[in-house]
């Protein structure tokens, strides 16, 4: 059985989470917090604290305020509020951008913050694709997501957390054309990608194939992993 298309990942997490019921909820690893801005205007009940260490996009998101919406230059792995200060926890893309060898400590940070029964999504890509192929040209990110991966079974093994559910499902991902995708892709600010001439022809030469008459169109797959803190 394939897994579902989910273009608006807010959907899912609302199927699988009861939003009203979990109210103060923090970010790790924010980026743009295009998802808590959404979530935001659909419940109006709900706060949202952004973290993120990424100097460039906290400028861009204090440019862009919104009510029930703060941001902290910080770290999951060390995350400056109180005990039980946070009912809900999500972490979309960025557990593998932990480093390794403070992806424990990261979770049991986020345990520290969570009140009992408390929540944890972790939204992670898998490494596999065609878009996936694309850029591990350039980023291969093959062995921190399997860390991440590996970091959340050892949490829930711990007895720190139990897995509420993990499920698969596919993200479409569209790029009107090659110098969308790499200034989406290669211009991030979190991290700096230097691309020498033959390795950006190699890009574009994997990249070009997918290209139609209304862009390049790809599916990104994922993994959800919820958990709920013991």
């Amino acid at each position: 059985m394939s897994a579902p298309l989910i273009s608006d990942e807010l959907e899912l997490l609302q199927s699988l989470v009861d939003l009203p019921a979990h109210p103060r909820i923090i970010e790790l690893g924010c980026g743009a917090a295009h998802l808590s801005r959404k979530l935001l205007q659909r419940h109006p009940g709900s706060t949202v604290t952004g973290l993120e260490v990424d100097a460039r996009q906290m400028a861009k998101n204090r440019e862009k305020p919104q009510e029930r919406l703060s941001f902290v230059n910080a770290g999951a792995q060390a995350i400056p509020f109180g005990d039980q200060s946070f009912d809900l926890a999500l972490m979309l893309k960025s557990l593998h951008h932990v480093p390794l060898d403070l992806l424990d400590q990261a979770l049991a940070e986020v345990h520290r913050v969570l009140r009992p029964q408390g929540l944890l999504y972790v939204s992670e890509p898998v490494f596999a694709g065609a878009l996936n192929e694309v850029m591990r040209l350039f980023h291969d990110e093959e062995i921190v997501r399997a860390a991440a991966l590996a970091a959340v079974r050892r949490a829930v093994a711990s007895g720190a957390w139990e897995q509420v559910t993990e499920l698969n499902f596919e993200m479409p991902v569209h790029y009107r054309d090659f110098a969308e995708f790499e200034a989406r892709m290669i211009g991030v600010t979190f991290v700096e990608h230097k691309l020498d001439a033959a390795t950006l022809a190699a890009v574009r030469a994997r990249f070009e194939p997918h290209m139609a008459a209304d862009g390049a169109h790809f599916v990104r797959p994922m993994r959800i992993n919820l958990l709920r803190r013991r």
